[in-house]
């Protein structure tokens, strides 16, 4: 007798549970061991990300498989909004999705489809032969699959800003997430993600989101900027990366311990 498996809470699932904002980092190294090393950290959630980073399938699924288990919730994100990409990452198992560059009402929308089968979306149908299924050992999961699924889409430009209430209202998109750095280079202020015009349009999309009741959250390295970003109504952040945390470790380490040269300045 096979195993009949139950699907995990979802990300939606989680925000809608908790009663304090979610706090999480970014995994980019591809590695399965430091995505599992960072599931075990007591952070809320991590972020798997293809966009910026190393990562493809084979890379992914090695990374989902390291973390299964662990009471944190993981998101993936593709490099573009792509619906063959996204059935792809939804077969591999991904349960949360964040994608990236929507900019308007027609991208939210496609990527709301490209997450549901017909006749409510155009994603392809192969579940017998996928991990999202566990092989066709997830009960109804044809028929159940929107429900294991959740989709925050990432505003990270001037037209997302002007679209956000109307993406907001998007049947689908449970989630947003602001990118001030990208945002920031769209409104001409490249590298200046603490500009006070780019706060400001962050914290519009956050309070759009509290209007619309639909969670909002943000990328925020700064601390003081992350609790400010929380205390304007930010439900998650991510607030470090893997690769950061090694570079400015392996730096820090550096600077203690290797005397130089003067000759060498």
């Amino acid at each position: 007798m096979p195993l009949r498996i139950e699907p995990g809470a979802t990300f939606r699932d989680a925000l809608a549970a908790a009663s304090r904002p979610l706090a999480g980092m970014w995994v980019c190294s591809g590695s399965p061991l430091i995505a599992e090393l960072c599931a075990g950290s007591g952070l809320d959630w991590l972020l798997i990300d293809a966009e910026h980073s190393p990562n493809g399938l084979e890379s992914i699924l090695a990374q989902l498989q390291a973390v299964n288990g662990y009471p944190v919730q993981v998101l993936v994100r593709p490099p573009v909004n792509d619906t063959v990409l996204i059935k792809q990452y939804l077969d591999l198992g991904v349960q949360n999705l964040l994608v990236p560059m929507v900019n308007s009402v027609q991208e939210a929308e496609a990527a709301v489809a490209a997450t549901r089968y017909p006749p409510h979306g155009v994603r392809g149908v192969g579940s017998a032969l996928a991990r999202a299924s566990r092989w066709n050992r997830v009960p109804d999961y044809l028929a159940r699959a929107s429900e294991t699924i959740s989709l925050t889409v990432q505003i990270e430009s001037t037209a997302a800003v002007e679209a956000v209430e109307e993406i907001l209202a998007v049947d689908g998109v449970d989630a947003i997430f602001l990118g001030p750095s990208d945002l920031a280079a769209s409104m001409g202020l490249l590298g200046q993600q603490e500009h006070p015009k780019v706060r400001a349009a962050v914290e519009h999309c956050l309070a759009a989101a509290q209007a619309a009741g639909k969670p909002a959250g943000v990328n925020a390295f700064n601390p003081d900027t992350a609790r400010s970003y929380l205390t304007a109504g930010a439900a998650f952040v991510l607030v470090g990366a893997d690769v950061a945390i090694l570079a400015r470790g392996s730096e820090s380490l550096a600077a203690a311990f290797i005397t130089r040269d003067p000759a060498d300045r």
